[in-house]
């Protein structure tokens, strides 16, 4: 409950930003025109896209019932894994680690997107934890929800399969045996003994099959995408390593707190640690290795992993880490580090609050960066006229110009003069524009201007034959920079 009262504290404050605006115009689509559009671009979040289509049909599309979805998300995932935590780590642990994650800027941050990120890190955390139950626990039952939650993880985010990687390490680590090795999952907690070393491979192996059937057609389709959909992303580097834990965190100061933590929780706790420590590092690892020959490494991907950190963290937390399952517990062991942990708790929630205010202001990034489409669409909805047209430059970007002023000011917005082919219909993000514009330009009198940046002279900004058109058939009659943007009203 307290991630769900922090994430929804200001939840419609910023407006939704160029990703939420995709998100928004997917969704809002009929199911043929969101059919057409994934075989075009943007497969891997369809799924997603489609989740938040059926939601926006019955709360429909206001930033609140937008973001809700990813708000329950985090909340969810926040409660899983203090469960995971008691599990593995002990219910100190545990209830650190959700509280920990409960204040993080960075679950804020994505529990406040209509994007996929904060269901990708409920999913994760679910599955880790249906992993550990199936291992403990056998039964097909708990394998078969295993599969059905890798199937949903891999249809919300692609990326976050990477998770598999530290699932096999779990599943594949040595086992604790009546010789007393080692096991990290702690298989003494649970009534029935697990299956044996040979057997608990080839039944996670089964499991991913239906993950298998699904997904690989799905990620051959976004493989084929890739350089449109993500042709603003560069090869990753050794030095984007260390700005991850920030970016995560959405807070330096926080990422860095929650870094040290884990690592400390992971060094206290040794092998026992082994699952929410594979769970934090192969995804990021595996990202990065391959984002060194293929464009692709985005740190949001990687949010599926905080919770993971959090654990650890948690961990770190605890006076001293439980003892093993065949050692009696000395009571009390570990209980009187809760208030200890839940004052660095306090101290990483100030540190990151300045932060969780930034991010109520704006979703971009830097925060500098604001897009101000809401208040350009206050500006045309002040002044608007029958007959007024609408231009954007540019046209083809990752600003959606136009679906920022389609979102604000739904049908009264003004008529889209250039347009002769819209998003829906081409099945992408964008639209066609006349190739004559001053044809069909001719007969209009006022003309609302949109362009990027902050232009003392928006005309000038546009080019082509459509600024040729404006500034042979139009004067600027006043302008209104606004952040990220300029509104000009151009007459005859």
């Amino acid at each position: 409950m307290l991630t769900l009262a922090v994430t929804l504290t200001g939840v419609d404050r910023a407006q939704p930003w160029r990703d939420e605006l995709a998100s928004w115009s997917a969704a809002t689509r009929s199911l043929g025109d969101l059919a057409r559009m994934v075989g075009t671009i943007d497969a891997a979040t369809g799924p997603w896209y489609l989740l938040l289509h059926g939601w926006l049909a019955l709360a429909g599309d206001s930033v609140t019932a937008l973001r809700l979805p990813s708000a329950l998300a985090v909340s969810g995932a926040a409660g899983l894994t203090t469960v995971l935590g008691q599990r593995l780590l002990g219910a100190p642990a545990g209830l650190l680690a959700g509280l920990l994650f409960a204040v993080l800027p960075g679950t804020s941050r994505y529990g406040q997107e209509a994007r996929p990120y904060a269901l990708a890190a409920f999913l994760a955390v679910l599955a880790t934890l249906l992993l550990v139950d199936a291992l403990g626990r056998d039964g097909w039952t708990r394998w078969a929800g295993y599969a059905a939650t890798v199937v949903a993880l891999g249809l919300t985010h692609l990326v976050a399969l990477t998770l598999l990687a530290a699932h096999a390490v779990i599943v594949l680590a040595p086992q604790r045996g009546r010789a007393g090795v080692t096991d990290p999952v702690p298989v003494a907690r649970y009534r029935r003994w697990p299956p044996g070393p040979r057997r608990r491979p080839g039944r996670w192996a089964l499991a991913l099959v239906p993950a298998a059937l699904v997904l690989v057609p799905l990620v051959e389709l976004a493989r084929r995408q890739r350089s449109r959909q993500l042709d603003w992303v560069d090869l990753a580097r050794p030095t984007d390593l260390t700005g991850l834990p920030g970016g995560l965190a959405q807070s330096a100061a926080v990422g860095g707190l929650l870094l040290g933590l884990a690592a400390l929780g992971a060094i206290r706790y040794g092998h026992r640690a082994l699952p929410p420590t594979a769970c934090l590092a192969l995804p990021v690892l595996v990202l990065f290795a391959v984002a060194l020959a293929v464009p692709i490494w985005v740190p949001r991907y990687l949010f599926f992993t905080v919770p993971f950190g959090c654990l650890l963290a948690g961990a770190a937390l605890t006076l001293t880490p439980p003892a093993r399952p065949a050692r009696p517990r000395r009571a009390g062991a570990g209980r009187a580090t809760v208030p200890a942990g839940l004052a660095v708790v306090a101290v990483a929630g100030l540190l990151g609050l300045p932060d969780q205010v930034a991010l109520r202001r704006t979703h971009e990034w830097p925060r500098v960066a604001t897009v101000d489409y809401r208040g350009a669409a206050r500006v045309v909805a002040a002044g608007r006229r029958p007959g007024d047209a609408v231009v954007y430059s540019p046209r083809d970007g990752w600003l959606f110009l136009d679906l920022g002023l389609a979102y604000h000011l739904g049908p009264d917005r003004p008529r889209d003069v250039l347009a002769v082919r819209d998003q829906a219909g081409r099945g992408d993000l964008w639209a066609d524009e006349c190739p004559r514009p001053a044809e069909c330009l001719a007969g209009v009198e006022r003309v609302w201007l949109v362009v990027a940046g902050r232009r003392a002279d928006p005309l000038a900004a546009v080019g082509g034959t459509k600024g040729d058109a404006l500034r042979t058939g139009f004067t600027v009659t006043r302008v209104w920079p606004r952040p990220g943007l300029t509104v000009a009203l151009l007459t005859r």
